[in-house]
Parts: C-alpha cells; sequence; structure tokens
C-alpha cells in the first residue's frame, strides 16, 4: 500500500494533512466502515480520494449533482489521477474513456448519481469493476425528514451489503437525529467508526442585519466585494430575477437561477458560475449542492433561510478554498411569520413539525445573538469555543438591556385582545393610537392602551421580532397569522422569569461588515496578473479557474513570490502535476523571466529535501567527472540515479554500490570509491 503523506505531497500539492484528515484516510484505507461528519471546505473530498489511491481496485463515488462530480472528476485529471464520472451529462468521447479506463484497470474513481442506483445493470457493472470502497458524499440526504432528501440514497445500504465492500460517508450537516438515520439506513444500524471533526469554518466571517431596505443593503454589500464571485439565496423565484437585475444595474456580473428555469439555462448558469472570475448568482436553494467552487468569496442571504442547518450548508459555500470569505443574513418578522407557516401548514406529523420550529428557533437564537455569533453556532451542533473575532457582534459588542417589562406589556396587550391580531394593531394599541379598528373594537378601553410610550413604532416592531425570535409568539395559520402567545412566554407574563433584549437593533439599523482584504495593497497587482494568467489557461483548457489553482493557492504565491521551481512546489496545492504544467509559467509571471527547465528526474524532486541533496551531488559529479585535474575518461551518474541516491540516502559505500548498480560501481573502477565518499560526504553532511 502506498504511502499517504508521500501522495498527499506529489499527487495534490499538500505539505500536511488538516486536521481530522490522517485520521480518516488511515481508516478507509485499512478497509474499515466510516461515518465522518465535516465542515463544508475541511477537506472531505480528500478523504475519499486519497484512499482510493492507496487501495486496489475502484472506489465508486455516490454524490448528488452531476456539476459536482465533474469538477471533482476534472481536479482530479489535473493533479494525474484516473477518474471519471457516468452522468448524462457525459459527452460521448467521456463516456467511452470511462469504459476503456475501466476494461484495462486504470480507473481509481468512479462517481455515480444515486439515480443511476435503480437502473438493473448498475450493480453487475460495478461487481465487474472491481469495486473496493464505497464512498457516499452529502450522506445526510438519506434522512427522509431532512432538508435534501433524495429516495435513491436509499439504496445504498444494499449496494454495500451486495458489493461487500466498505463504505465511507460524508457529510457536512448531521445533527443526532440525523447521524442515526444515516447509520440505520447505511450500516444496517452497526455504528460506524465515526469521526466528528468540527464543524468550525475560522474564515468565514458571520453578520445578520435586520431587514430595512434589503435591496439597498445587499447592494451595499456586493459593492463591497465588487469582481469577487458570491452567491445571493432568495426565498422566492421573482426575487431572483429582479435583484440580479438590480446588481446587473449596478455594474456587477450577475444572473438569477431557480428551480423554474429550462434545464438548459441552468445548466448555462452552472457552468458560467464555474468558469468566470466575479460571476454573482442570485439564487434560491435549488442552486449550491452541486457547486464544488472553492474561490466563493460571499454569500449572503436576501432572506432568512428555513433551518440552522440549511443556513450552515449554504454559508458553507463560500471560503472553501480556506482563505477568508464573508456571510451575511438578513431577516426581519416577516420572515419569522413566513418560516412559522411553512411548517405549521405542512404535511409533516405534529412531532416533525415541532422539530422543525425547534430547527427554526436555533436559527432565530443565532441572528437574535447577545454574544460571539461563531459561540451560538457551534454551540447548536455541540461545541465549545472562545469568542472568534470574526463575527459582526465581536467586532461590535450589541447593547442590551432588560426587556421584561415591555415584553409582559406586549403579551398583555395580545391576551387582552384575544389573541387575535397580528404585531401592527397589537403596537397601535400599546402606543395609544387612534384608529378606526381600535375604536370598533373598544381596545382604546383595555388597560394596555397607551402603555408603550417607552418606544417608537419602530423600536415596538423590533422587540416584537425579537419576541418571535426567542419563540415566545407564534403566528396562528388558522387565525389569518395573528399571533399566539407560547407556552415558554408564560413565566415571563407571569413575573417567573426575565428576558434580556437587544437594543441597537431597536436604536438603528446595524451598519455592514468591512470586507476583507484578500491580500495587502502591495500585493494586490501580483495577485491579479496571477488571477489573469489561471483565467487564460482556465479558458484555453476549458475547464474552471479553481481546477489550475485556488484562489488560496494564487495568494500565498501573491504573499511569498517564489523564485524557483523548489519554491513554487513549496506552495499548498502544487502538486507533481501542476508544478509540470504551469509551474514555470506561474514563475515566469512572478519574476519577469521563464525559469531554465530542469531534468524530469529533478523536477520530481522539486520543493522536497532531496532536491538540494541533488544539486549538490550533481556539482560533486562535475568536480569529479575528469578526476583530479582533469584528464580521466568522463565518469557520471545519470540523473535518474542521481535523484534515487538523493531519495534513498545510503548509509556506506555497499548501500550506494546497490543503488547505482554493480555494472555501475565496475565500470568506474578505481575511481569509484573516492567518486562515492564524496557522495556519501554530501549525503551525510546534509543530516
Amino acid at each position: 500500500m502506498q504511502d499517504a503523506t508521500a501522495l498527499l505531497s506529489s499527487v495534490f500539492g499538500f505539505s500536511a494533512f488538516r486536521p481530522g484528515q490522517a485520521e480518516i484516510v488511515e481508516a478507509l484505507a485499512s478497509g474499515r466502515n466510516v461515518l465522518a461528519i465535516m465542515p463544508t471546505g475541511g477537506g472531505k473530498s480528500l478523504c475519499f480520494q486519497l484512499p482510493a489511491l492507496m487501495r486496489d481496485g475502484v472506489t465508486v463515488v455516490i454524490s448528488p449533482l452531476i456539476a459536482l462530480m465533474r469538477d471533482q472528476v476534472r481536479g482530479l485529471h489535473e493533479a494525474g489521477v484516473v477518474a471519471g464520472a457516468l452522468t448524462s451529462g457525459n459527452t460521448a468521447e467521456e463516456t467511452d474513456a470511462v469504459w476503456a479506463a475501466l476494461e484495462d484497470g486504470t480507473l481509481k474513481l468512479l462517481y455515480i448519481a444515486p439515480e443511476r442506483l435503480a437502473a438493473s445493470g448498475t450493480e453487475r457493472m460495478l461487481k465487474r469493476a472491481g469495486v473496493s470502497l464505497i464512498a457516499v458524499d452529502e450522506a445526510h440526504c438519506v434522512s427522509q425528514w431532512g432538508h435534501d432528501f433524495r429516495p435513491d440514497y436509499l439504496r445504498i445500504g444494499e449496494l454495500r451489503r451486495s458489493l461487500g465492500v466498505p463504505l465511507a460517508a460524508f457529510t457536512a450537516t448531521a445533527d443526532a437525529e440525523t447521524q442515526s438515520e444515516i447509520v440505520q439506513r447505511l450500516f444496517d444500524g452497526v455504528p460506524p467508526e465515526s469521526f466528528l471533526r468540527g464543524f468550525d469554518r475560522p474564515n468565514l466571517g458571520l453578520a445578520f442585519e435586520v431587514k430595512q431596505n434589503p435591496r439597498a443593503q445587499i447592494l451595499s454589500f456586493a459593492a463591497a466585494r465588487k469582481g469577487q464571485s458570491g452567491i445571493v439565496y432568495c426565498g422566492t423565484r421573482a426575487k431572483t430575477e429582479t435583484l440580479a437585475q438590480a446588481l446587473r444595474e449596478a455594474g456587477h456580473s450577475a444572473c438569477h437561477y431557480h428551480g423554474g428555469m429550462e434545464a438548459e439555462d441552468r445548466r448555462i448558469v452552472e457552468s458560467r458560475f464555474a468558469t468566470e472570475d466575479g460571476l454573482i448568482v442570485v439564487a434560491t436553494i435549488a442552486f449550491g449542492m452541486g457547486v464544488d467552487k472553492p474561490d466563493i468569496r460571499w454569500v449572503a442571504h436576501a432572506d432568512l433561510p428555513k433551518s440552522i442547518e440549511g443556513y450552515y450548508q449554504e454559508i458553507g459555500r463560500a471560503g472553501r478554498d480556506g482563505a477568508p470569505a464573508d456571510t451575511m443574513t438578513l431577516y426581519g418578522p416577516d420572515d419569522i411569520r413566513f418560516r412559522r407557516s411553512q411548517i405549521d401548514e405542512g404535511l409533516a406529523p405534529p412531532e416533525r413539525k415541532e422539530a422543525d420550529h425547534a430547527r427554526l428557533n436555533a436559527l432565530l437564537g443565532l441572528a437574535e445573538a447577545l454574544a460571539c455569533r461563531r459561540q451560538v453556532l457551534l454551540g447548536y451542533f455541540g461545541e465549545t469555543s472562545q469568542p472568534c473575532g470574526n463575527c459582526d457582534l465581536c467586532a461590535a459588542p450589541p447593547e442590551v438591556f432588560d426587556a421584561t417589562t415591555p415584553v409582559r406589556k406586549a403579551l398583555s396587550a395580545m391576551l387582552r385582545t384575544g389573541e387575535y391580531f397580528g404585531a401592527g394593531h397589537l403596537i397601535d394599541v400599546l402606543m395609544g393610537a387612534q384608529t378606526d379598528k381600535i375604536r370598533e373594537r373598544g381596545h382604546d378601553q383595555l388597560p394596555t392602551y397607551g402603555v408603550g410610550t417607552e418606544f417608537d413604532k419602530r423600536g415596538w416592531q423590533a422587540v416584537f421580532r425579537q419576541m418571535a425570535a426567542h419563540d415566545l409568539v407564534r403566528p396562528d395559520p388558522s387565525r389569518h397569522g395573528a399571533l399566539r402567545m407560547t407556552e415558554a412566554a408564560r413565566p415571563i407574563l407571569r413575573g417567573e422569569a426575565g428576558i434580556t433584549l437587544r437594543h441597537d437593533t431597536i436604536k438603528a439599523a446595524p451598519r455592514s461588515p468591512q470586507v476583507k482584504m484578500l491580500v495587502s495593497e502591495e500585493d494586490a497587482p501580483l495577485l491579479s496578473a496571477l488571477k489573469a494568467k489561471r483565467r487564460a489557461l482556465a479558458e484555453a483548457a476549458r475547464v474552471p479557474a479553481y481546477v489550475i489553482f485556488t484562489d488560496k493557492t494564487l495568494i500565498e504565491m501573491a504573499e511569498t513570490r517564489p523564485r524557483t521551481l523548489d519554491a513554487m512546489a513549496r506552495i499548498s496545492g502544487v502538486g507533481a502535476s501542476k508544478l509540470e504544467k504551469y509551474g514555470a509559467g506561474f514563475l515566469a509571471v512572478i519574476t519577469g523571466e521563464t525559469p531554465a527547465p530542469l531534468h524530469p528526474a529533478r523536477r520530481k524532486l522539486a520543493g522536497r529535501d532531496a532536491s538540494t541533496l541533488y544539486d549538490q551531488l550533481l556539482a560533486v559529479q562535475a568536480d569529479l567527472s575528469r578526476g583530479q585535474d582533469g584528464t580521466d575518461k568522463p565518469m557520471t551518474c545519470s540523473s535518474a540515479q542521481l535523484a534515487k541516491l538523493a531519495a534513498v540516502k545510503p548509509a556506506d559505500l555497499s548501500g550506494l554500490t546497490r543503488v547505482l548498480g554493480e555494472r555501475h560501481a565496475e565500470r568506474f573502477g578505481d575511481a569509484f570509491p573516492r567518486f562515492g565518499a564524496a557522495f556519501l560526504a554530501v549525503l551525510h553532511d546534509a543530516e
């Protein structure tokens, strides 16, 4: 079995594993069943791609969307790995290439959609292909009550039993209930080796804003990030179209995407987003699961997501390359009312509705958090952390106040009006407004009439919104959305409990978080030049730009400015295949000069300690090739032999002879001991 660390460096260009990857790779390479829950951008794909290279046979990867499979296959091809996908989006040539690689035994990873498992011949084909491992991406899709349920995922457990091979299930969003479903449906209830590698994405900036002028807020957020790829999620199809138009009118490259579009139009948007730098896609949640673009620099929500899991997955599409990325979510009372109604009017059983309300409560708690948002978010997933310093509340701690009295006033107004009215009328009652509706119903005679003088109308709207966020009140669909008090509110109304609310959102709209620069002002021109080079190469190869190099790799190039191919090889994400294809071209951008070509044997050592030994051995050989007086018959080792010496580093003359071969040592004759001693001095002085 090949060494994992060596493959990590030579194939993928990484000098070390990310936290948690090494243990998962070892477990899969050893043939154990695995359930791995890792944050988006935490390196899940590598955890099954690397064991696929270490093991004999084919690893079949079951993935939910064609775009995701095609992106990963393209990336593997660039890294020199034989991989393929069997999808409806294939050209005839692509499908023929996959079957040919299966026939000659060179294919290492085969990507298929779960829907293909319904075809009668799929299982027979996989048995003939010699599948040795099944990897399931987005394994939470097996949950029948989850937000991304895919019925054909239920067939995967049967496939595992039929093939008799280990299975690895990966997901970024799985609470305890979903984890239990995964174990039951994919592993027949027998717990696999589980790896919970944390949900923290420290490179993501977190921010929420109360809706004031949503279109202007989104335009402002995008303007601060002009030229960077981003996604804006909207709650309706119509809003995606109008907001995309507004962004275009503001000078952005933007397009819309939703499930009501023709399949070809959706495909065009997906293709543009994969290949264009700086494109903004305004979309419903129909867009995203299959997006494997690592350099999305921001995600904004124009409307409140459905749940905290949905929110976490959607913002997780930003910054998958590990470079800084920003997120911003807008929300308001209409969002809360709409999401509550969606749950209450759905077809799920009562216990499921309560669970969905609890998930929404968690998201609303994050929206109305009083301290570090990351602590609140990770707390939902059972993790603890220190204040992150990378959210809007860490940057500007909110002003809070004891809201027990105004909340009790609001609850009392609700009860005294029979819980038959929405926030607008209740605010009028509290503020003592003179309206026909109040007079007709005699609400100007209530004890709560006019008692809410501490806030203006906007202030009371913020109080009611926060009450809804704390699940003290819910809209009643049977009463046209009138607010009803929940059990959680009763202790406050009775004076048995208090409540603290945010005062800053009552007084004024919060400011948008400032954009984080990817590089310093000094390095920005070079980063732009490197991106231009990447774009030209990507267009010529007709692949997404990030398949050449990710933003994070280019940022490291711009900051460290490598001067040689050895230094370039040490940049994260520059593996042997990409160094050979692109190293000289990007060095030319950085240095202004095209580097001298390296012998292939020497190029394979680029960036490794052995490269320095190779150069020293080459220099010693040049000095001794014609003896000390320069008149002897030339005597040299080949570049391949020098590379092998540098890699193996034999301890003595006999070991040196074994590496170079008896015939070579014999050909050198009497001079070999002197020649070899010089080589050994280089090798051992280096230690």
